[in-house]
């Protein structure tokens, strides 16, 4: 299993395509936990995704439940990015293996969600600020990890 990138029930087909040409840019693997708030289809990705869809990976799980197995079954992390969490991102040492979890753009994460993750982390904003786009959050925390695992994925 390699660091990949995963997408609680996403609400926003421009941003999935986003993270999926970060995704096929990076030789990351996203995942999509669904049930989604579009249909995950080429049509909907086409504008952000571009011509690097035919070069994502993008796995696709029924629910959080069989995603949970899915982690298991590999002994991966979950590595929930929250506004709640206390550890920033850029404090926190990742492995090869993270699953780098997004919340959906409306609403976040659930709380069983929440507590089920094995590590929460923050980006830092500015006081006032409540959140980034969750492509550029997704984008920015994926760039640390790679760093510091080495991002033995780009050739």
């Amino acid at each position: 299993m390699a660091l990949s990138l995963v997408l609680y029930q996403p609400d926003i087909a421009q941003n999935t395509a986003t993270l999926l040409r970060t995704g096929a840019c990076l030789n990351v693997a996203v995942h999509v936990i669904l049930p989604a708030g579009f249909v995950l289809s080429d049509r909907n990705f086409r504008r952000a995704g571009m011509d690097y869809l035919d070069r994502a990976t993008l796995v696709q799980h029924a629910d959080w439940a069989a995603f949970q197995d899915y982690c298991r079954g590999y002994k991966s992390r979950i590595v929930l990015l929250s506004t709640k969490a206390a550890t920033r991102y850029t404090d926190f040492s990742f492995r090869d293996d993270d699953m780098l979890m997004l919340g959906r753009e409306s609403a976040g994460v659930p709380d069983d969600v929440h507590a089920a993750a094995t590590a929460r982390i923050v980006i830092p904003m500015h006081n006032g600020a409540r959140s980034l786009n969750v492509a550029v959050s997704g984008a920015m925390v994926l760039g640390e990890a790679l760093r510091q695992v080495g991002s033995q994925n780009i050739s």
